[in-house]
């Protein structure tokens, strides 16, 4: 076996990182810019088991996965046959003829592992082929970051997306990753995950399971080494683990117990893209929909988490030279940037797409709401874009299915078996499960939308194409000010001049 056990050199903390925003919006390309230039760059690991099927599909242009998963063999041989096994099955010589819908992956979904510990816990992984995927396509978005540089280089996963994260995780942590920042839920678990995963140790992590009673044990997902890698190997170096916060209450509860402990802190404000705690106050329109409304009760109180003791950085409206001077008199160690990096030219962003979004910008037509769109029931900011699922009739003319499966919630079938069940998926199936009709109203599926806004739209019968969702903090005014900066005929500006900005901060 041959496991790389390079202990990184000792570093400051970068200044800037790079959010690990959407689906693969924060791809390897930027984060490895970033990485270079002195900041931190941060891939987005979420949902890569579907997106690397789609690049393979797509004719690998470059040949980079084959050039990941041949380093990753490399490294790991006892993984060679199930690999390629897993390359060979979606890799198409030249892309897909045009029209062809991508061949589908299963959604990740458990299966109970037997006698695995004594106690009424029971503990589940995914079938092997799926635990290799997504190990492989996380080992290679890091892979890929950190090619050709000995700069770091972090991965970010959201909680929520809890079934593949185990073995993301792992892959992760396989290819060298040196940070792993973890939001959108209670991330307690991930400190010890980290540290058992860099010894190659099995690691389980906690399943929340509706219809679950409390005294009939936990639900664990567990990733076991060993059974992948063929036997024991040589520790590496553990990653830095950042939790993303938005209160004080969730900081000092991880940073109260050294088991839970993370390295730092993203202290995330309500004016950040992607998904948002709730306001303390929650209000409510005529119909009876909510009405998102933040005030100064919902801010983080920085001084208090900056009295933990722990580095930390400020996100939410922080992407500026002013924002950043004020984060270091704060006692920072720099600040999270998101909306920033992907309206730059080098996110992963559909770039028809970014030229539209772009181009409502610069005419300061370009709007950006909370809204209650997604299946996990929390906040969530979508740019109005049109021909995106933010248009009424776009969402409308979708019709409603779950075959992604990211944001599936476990409940417990009357068989005592896990069930999943989303809605976004179809209303009659999701009602059929246990859920709530009132929980269906104006839910998007995201994983497709997503998936679409990086380039890779799934196709359906009779030529419809999946359409996207734009996500992007409320705070606007950096990406303007670049885009004013911009010569006659360029499009947008780079990540490269994205930092330059920053960095101007003296």
């Amino acid at each position: 076996m041959n496991t790389e056990n390079k202990s990184l050199p000792a570093r400051p903390d970068p200044e800037i990182i790079s959010g690990g925003m959407g689906v693969r919006i924060s791809w390897w390309v930027m984060a490895r810019i970033v990485s270079m230039m002195g900041g931190l760059g941060v891939v987005s690991g979420t949902a890569l088991e579907i997106v690397y099927p789609r690049i393979l599909q797509d004719g690998d242009p470059g040949g980079n996965v084959r050039r990941a998963f041949t380093e990753l063999v490399r490294r790991q041989p006892a993984l060679a046959g199930p690999v390629w096994e897993l390359f060979n099955k979606y890799y198409i010589e030249g892309g897909r003829a045009k029209g062809t819908p991508y061949k589908p992956v299963t959604p990740c979904r458990l299966t109970r592992i037997e006698n695995f510990r004594p106690g009424p816990d029971s503990f589940w992984e995914l079938p092997r082929e799926m635990q290799v995927l997504v190990l492989a396509a996380n080992f290679a978005e890091v892979w890929l970051a950190r090619e050709g540089h000995d700069k770091p280089v972090g991965i970010n996963f959201l909680r929520k997306v809890e079934r593949p994260l185990p073995w993301a995780l792992y892959g992760a942590i396989l290819a060298g990753a040196a940070y792993v920042i973890v939001g959108a839920g209670s991330p307690d678990e991930m400190p010890a995950m980290i540290e058992k995963l860099s010894r190659h140790e099995p690691a389980a992590m906690s399943l929340k399971v509706y219809g679950a009673r409390s005294d009939s044990g936990g639900f664990y997902a567990a990733v076991r080494p060993e059974t992948l890698l063929g036997g024991p190997a040589p520790a590496l170096q553990a990653p830095k683990f950042l939790a993303i916060v938005s209160s004080l209450g969730l900081a000092g509860a991880l940073a109260g117990e050294p088991a839970t402990r993370p390295y730092g802190f993203v202290i995330e404000g309500s004016e950040a893209g992607g998904h948002s705690a709730a306001p303390a106050k929650m209000c409510f329109d005529a119909a009876g929909q909510p009405v998102l409304v933040y005030t100064a009760q919902d801010q983080a109180d920085i001084g208090a988490i900056a009295g933990l003791g722990l580095p930390f950085w400020l996100a939410g409206s922080y992407a500026s030279p002013a924002r950043l001077r004020e984060a270091r008199a704060l006692g920072a160690s720099g600040v999270q940037i998101g909306t920033l990096a992907a309206l730059s030219g080098q996110s992963g962003t559909a770039p028809a797409l970014r030229a539209k979004v772009v181009k409502l910008l610069a005419a300061g037509e370009l709007k950006v709401i909370n809204s209650m769109v997604s299946p996990t029931g929390f906040p969530f900011k979508v740019a109005q874009v049109p021909g995106t699922i933010s248009e009424e009739a776009v969402y409308r003319a979708r019709e409603r299915r779950c075959d992604i499966g990211l944001l599936l919630v476990n409940y417990l079938t009357p068989g005592g078996e896990l069930g999943y069940r989303c809605p976004a998926e179809p209303v009659a199936a999701f009602t059929a499960k246990g859920g709530r009709v009132q929980n269906t109203v104006g839910r998007v599926c995201l994983c497709n939308a997503l998936l679409a806004a990086a380039g890779f739209p799934q196709l359906r019968p009779g030529g419809y194409e999946e359409p996207p969702i734009v996500t992007l903090g409320e705070d606007l005014r950096s990406a303007r000010e670049l885009l004013a900066q911009l010569p006659p005929g360029q499009e947008t500006y780079t990540i490269g001049k994205a930092l330059l900005f920053l960095n101007s901060a003296v």
